[in-house]
């Protein structure tokens, strides 16, 4: 019989000892989860421990004492009855591939693998009817784009009319997770009527199968300095095994990226990877080298006219109103 604490948050006591709990089992606490279950045995030590994260399940550990026992299923439980009772149905996970039949057995689905992380949901239906949910034309000769647009800039709009004129139906994903400057549903607008003017362009939001830097928990890895390289393997497995078939995805258009290395990185691994999955990535030059990063400087630095050649008139309205 194990006795179950709960925090939103932990003590801070208690969170160093959940830490200590984690580290010895190869396991790094990367944020302050906003919920954490621990299960303690009858000698005040921790058997198993459990966070919620916003809707991701992170940080399940259970000491090898209690392997078999039921004190995962039980953390995991708590966690989903606690999420549930907030209003937050949909979860997810990231974690080892060889936990699969561990969470499987708990009632989550797996999304997409690689041979170094595993990506899993709790709804059966959850990708499918995010799938069936996209608008889209006949499907045929069909491409797409994955842009965060932080904000909405000429660049953009130039990758955009220039990857549809290559293609009869273009599909632009706007990342979804609310970490850049410009809230998500904002930067999902601007794009929106921002390419207006384009046929055959459907913007979507990228919701949670777009797997964005800041999502992605590398607190299961044992290699930190490959983590760039397993989150972009995870994304494309999971765009190219299960998104781009529901929409006869044939290419992925990307801008080149000579300032971040780390979407530089990503373009490698997408040039390396996509074609085994029957989709043909086609790398655009950057127009005269607008930056979405510029753009935010001049907007703190009260420059708003210089903003003009840089941006959309949507993009350009919007700031002004809200600087």
């Amino acid at each position: 019989m194990y006795n179950m604490e709960t925090g939103a948050p932990l003590s801070e006591a208690r969170l160093f000892q959940v830490k200590n709990f984690l580290n010895a089992r190869g396991l790094t606490m990367e944020d302050a989860p906003d919920y954490t279950v621990v299960l303690r045995d009858g000698n005040g030590g921790i058997a198993a421990t459990g966070s919620l994260c916003g809707t991701l399940v992170k940080y399940v550990a259970v000491a090898d004492t209690a392997l078999g026992e039921g004190a995962c299923a039980t953390v995991v439980s708590e966690l989903v009855s606690y999420a549930y009772r907030g209003g937050n149905t949909h979860l997810f996970l990231f974690t080892k591939p060889e936990n699969d039949r561990m969470f499987s057995s708990l009632g989550f689905y797996e999304l997409a693998r690689t041979k170094d992380a595993l990506m899993m949901e709790n709804k059966k239906d959850g990708l499918p009817r995010f799938l069936l949910e996209l608008e889209h034309g006949p499907l045929e000769n069909t491409g797409a784009v994955v842009v965060n647009c932080n904000p909405f800039t000429y660049g953009h709009l130039y990758l955009i009319e220039t990857a549809v004129s290559r293609c009869s139906e273009l599909h632009v994903f706007v990342v979804s997770e609310d970490k850049s400057e410009f809230p998500a549903e904002v930067r999902y607008d601007l794009v929106k009527r921002g390419t207006e003017h384009l046929n055959n362009v459907y913007v979507h939001r990228g919701g949670k199968y777009i797997i964005s830097s800041a999502t992605f928990p590398a607190y299961f890895l044992k290699d930190k300095n490959r983590t760039t390289d397993i989150k972009a393997d995870l994304d494309l497995a999971l765009f190219g095994g299960r998104v781009a078939p529901a929409l006869n995805i044939k290419t992925r258009f990307v801008g080149t990226e000579p300032y971040c290395a780390v979407t530089n990185a990503y373009n490698m691994r997408m040039k390396a990877l996509l074609p085994s999955l029957g989709i043909e990535v086609v790398e655009l030059e950057r127009k005269d080298g607008i930056s979405a990063s510029e753009v935010r400087r001049l907007m703190h630095a009260g420059q708003l006219e210089a903003l003009k050649k840089l941006v959309p008139q949507v993009t350009y309205d919007y700031i002004v109103r809200h600087t």
